[in-house]
């Protein structure tokens, strides 16, 4: 079994590349709603989860931590392993690195909606958060938007958030320190924090912007409000995994701003067959799925391979 550390993930699939494996397993077909449910165990400090997915040519699980005290401990909150697998034999393939895994299929499943969502010419990106989601977002929204020239970040701690625009800079694009208020001149807002609450006021998003949320997969937290949730065209990974996972769109529900039945699911939209509203924002929630850690990893191991 070989063993592709995270240098080797981030160097065989480029954004682009994870964008179009994860819109590839769609458009052949997958049903995300078929997946079997994450595996969510309360251990001492955190959580353990279980991801196992599988297609007719591969299959794999991720076993991931997510412990929030690393943060005071220099660690990261999210850690973890993936187990490739032979689809029809099961021999154990190869071993890829948990977090460059995360990092990467997390980002590029939204890319995947924002590249059917937002406007053709969005220029202006408003990120909530610093670290690496919210820096993978940016390459996202990049990989689909090339005309984006702006990024304003949000963040709570100032010395972080102007790491991170320096970082926009030296990469070509105009950035700064900003607001919540600044998603009133967005054109896409990514937010990739551990907020339970709102980030920001939902009425103040412009009617053509999209969003997209990533940052929770627990019923109770939320990062963007019912205000929003209401008068937007909403899209998540699957129906079943939103209302037991997805804080945003469940407190939404519950609250009378949103009804689940008008929840559209990431495979139609790829599909061509969601279109966004004139004149109401779309946001893409997501949870997380399996079948995004597989379809990344199936990517880089084969690319791996051709290499030789």
């Amino acid at each position: 079994m070989h063993q592709i550390d995270a240098e080797a993930v981030e160097r065989l699939v480029p954004m682009s590349a994870a964008i179009d494996a994860l819109e590839a397993v769609l458009a052949a077909g997958l049903d995300p709603a078929a997946e079997p449910d994450r595996g969510v165990a309360d251990v001492p400090g955190g959580q353990l989860l279980t991801m196992p997915s599988a297609t007719a040519s591969y299959a794999g699980v991720k076993v991931a931590t997510v412990t929030p005290g690393n943060a005071d401990r220099g660690l990261p909150r999210v850690q973890g392993l993936y187990i490739l697998l032979d689809g029809g034999t099961h021999t154990p393939l190869a071993l890829l690195d948990g977090i460059a895994l995360t990092s990467l299929r997390t980002p590029a499943v939204s890319g995947v909606a924002v590249g059917r969502l937002a406007v053709p010419d969005a220029e202006r990106l408003v990120v909530f958060g610093t670290g690496p989601q919210a820096w993978g977002h940016v390459e996202a929204v990049r990989a689909v938007r090339p005309g984006l020239r702006h990024v304003d970040v949000v963040a709570r701690h100032a010395g972080r958030m102007a790491e991170f625009v320096a970082r926009c800079r030296a990469v070509g694009l105009s950035a700064s320190a900003a607001k919540a208020d600044a998603v009133a001149r967005a054109d896409v807002v990514c937010c990739c924090t551990t907020a339970r609450e709102p980030l920001f006021d939902g009425s103040l998003l412009p009617d053509h912007a999209t969003v997209a949320a990533v940052g929770s997969h627990e019923p109770d937290a939320r990062e963007v409000d019912a205000a929003l949730v209401g008068r937007a065209t909403v899209v998540a990974e699957s129906r079943s995994v939103a209302a037991r996972e997805c804080g945003d769109l469940v407190l939404a529900a519950a609250e009378g701003a949103f009804d689940m039945a008008g929840l559209h699911t990431l495979d139609a939209l790829v599909r061509g067959e969601v279109r966004a509203v004139a004149g109401r924002p779309r946001l893409f929630k997501s949870a997380g799925m399996a079948w995004e850690d597989l379809a990344v990893a199936a990517a880089a191991y084969e690319r791996w391979a051709a290499a030789g």
